[in-house]
């Protein structure tokens, strides 16, 4: 095996990104506080062709510097639009035609491995604040809760690993 250069990997530039198709979710960042897990968001959401990212509440917005030096770029490339609540996000959303997905650890939540998308349908996927996780009024107004499984002691992943998670599963069950 040989590692590949950057020059052998068929990056698209930003223009043909935005031109490309892209897979039906858009992210929801509810509260989020880190600028470094912002920043990893739009990275993976970069590489795995999110529509869009709505950044709601205390959450950052680029430019900054501690955004841009995780997203390395992807603050060009993939959307995004700025909300003062995640409610009035939702809101829209649901205006348009999406299906509302809190990932959050609640009743009756859906395992993620166990959920099945309709890719015929549009997703929002909402990840909570680091601490607080999704707000429960989301939740509330929420169509799933989708829940990663996990077996260890402590039940909770860095937000910006469950985007990670939850995109490449999601992404999978659309693409392949």
């Amino acid at each position: 095996m040989r590692k590949l250069k950057n020059n052998e990997l068929g990056r698209k530039t930003v223009e043909e990104f935005k031109q490309s198709a892209k897979i039906p979710l858009t992210v929801v960042l509810d509260n989020i506080r880190s600028m470094n897990n912002i920043g990893s968001v739009f990275r993976t959401s970069d590489a795995f062709s999110i529509a869009k990212i709505y950044l709601c509440g205390i959450t950052a917005q680029p430019p900054h510097n501690d955004i841009r030096k995780t997203a390395l770029g992807a603050t060009e490339s993939v959307d995004w639009e700025y909300f003062n609540t995640t409610e009035d996000a939702v809101k829209l959303l649901k205006s348009e035609g999406y299906i509302i997905i809190s990932i959050e650890q609640a009743e009756n939540s859906i395992l993620l491995q166990d959920f099945q998308i309709d890719t015929e349908k549009k997703y929002a996927l909402i990840f909570g604040n680091e601490v607080k996780g999704v707000q429960q009024h989301i939740v509330d107004i929420s169509n799933y809760c989708i829940e990663i499984p996990q077996e260890g002691t402590k039940h909770s992943l860095n937000i910006s690993v469950s985007a990670g998670v939850v995109l490449w599963d999601l992404y999978k069950k659309i693409k392949f």
